[in-house]
């Protein structure tokens, strides 16, 4: 299953070519996961940009890529083994659900049913709950080293307290020259439920290994965010950008404004929506040492933003620890805590119903 064709212009939105859409708007393949599976590591590998999975959370070890002088590093963050991520509390490079992100209170109603969940932040719900989506074994589905990767998981009602059977499918593709596609489904199948899917990596542009990410320059296309409360639990507000710390509009260094805030940043933007049929640009990240440019586009309308602020001597690879903003995570999603909150665009898919996640990075350096 070869894909061609994310057609970039460096000044539009990436067009979608034909064989493109057919591969996004392909069925969602039902397959029940066998018991006892293994634990792989998976290359997908196409000159020299390569990237290596795991299907333990459907997570990203290692992308390699060249900087302007065509070295080779790795520029995410992960642990040494695999048998680390068992006791992952930072979710590194993980698919996390089957809700991303934090539900107020661990609880919401939908169709007349209340709903209690798995607390795992206090009283709240966060990434899915004690395991959720990052901590469950998927099935390989699908496998060609030079293309893809597609994992699948059936998720059962009742799972960590979340309603209905759901079948969840995330393809990695690479694609074209240093472009990295990711593409999450989820189908319901037989109640309503709230679906938020998120790719967690931590990217370090200038190698996993080099320290803060602070000199790295943002450019997020975000006018507005969703404020939080002290538990990091939205307000149900949306407030513009435009003279706070939060306004990375126009590109600038991370850490130009970092001490305006308590701890770093870790927030919900409000996409700026985009031309039609044309996903939104979301971000260009760039390091100045390394000369590595990413950028991400979606067609989610949230992107948390979150400068690993809570990463306290983390043992890594290669021995390397991680310290506090030793990486940024830019996550794709829905809006955090939607369930709760009216006013912000719905997570609920009904029975038959089919969830799209699209992600593309896209990688140069100069």
């Amino acid at each position: 299953m070869v894909v061609e064709g994310l057609l970039f212009s460096y000044n539009t939105m990436p067009k979608i070519s034909i064989m493109f859409w057919c591969f996004l708007l392909l069925p969602l393949v039902f397959y029940c996961s066998e018991a006892n599976q293994k634990v792989g590591i998976y290359e997908l590998k196409k000159g020299d940009f390569s990237v290596k999975l795991t299907n333990y959370g459907a997570t990203v070890l290692s992308v390699v890529l060249p900087d302007k002088n065509g070295k080779l590093d790795d520029v995410v963050l992960a642990f040494e083994s695999l048998k680390d991520y068992s006791n992952d509390s930072v979710y590194f490079g993980a698919i996390v659900g089957r809700v991303a992100n934090r539900i107020g209170s661990a609880q919401f109603s939908l169709n007349g049913v209340h709903y209690k969940l798995v607390a795992n932040e206090g009283k709240n719900t966060l990434h899915g709950g004690l395991k959720g989506f990052s901590d469950v074994v998927w099935t390989v589905k699908s496998y060609i080293e030079d293309s893809h990767i597609t994992f699948t998981y059936n998720s059962l009602d009742g799972e960590q307290g979340f309603p209905g059977d759901l079948v969840v499918s995330v393809t990695y593709m690479l694609v074209e020259t240093n472009k990295l596609a990711i593409k999450m489904e989820a189908k319901a199948l037989n109640k309503a439920t709230p679906v938020n899917l998120a790719h967690h990596t931590y990217w370090n542009l200038r190698g996993h290994n080099s320290g803060d990410i602070l000199s790295h320059h943002l450019q997020l296309f975000g006018s507005n965010i969703t404020p939080v409360n002290d538990q990091l639990i939205p307000t149900g507000e949306i407030a513009p950008v435009k003279g706070t710390p939060y306004d990375f509009l126009e590109a600038q260094e991370i850490g130009s404004k970092i001490n305006e805030l308590p701890d770093g940043y870790d927030i919900n933007y409000v996409l700026d929506p985009s031309s039609y049929k044309h996903l939104r640009k979301a971000v260009v990240l760039r390091d100045s040492v390394s000369g590595r440019k990413l950028e991400l586009w979606t067609n989610m309308p949230g992107l948390q933003f979150y400068t690993s602020n809570k990463l306290d001597n983390v043992k890594g690879k290669d021995g390397f620890v991680y310290k506090k903003h030793a990486a940024v995570c830019l996550e794709t999603q829905g809006f955090p805590d939607a369930v709760n909150h009216p006013n912000f665009p719905s997570q609920v898919v009904k029975p038959g119903e089919t969830y799209l996640h699209v992600m593309v990075y896209r990688f140069t350096a100069a």
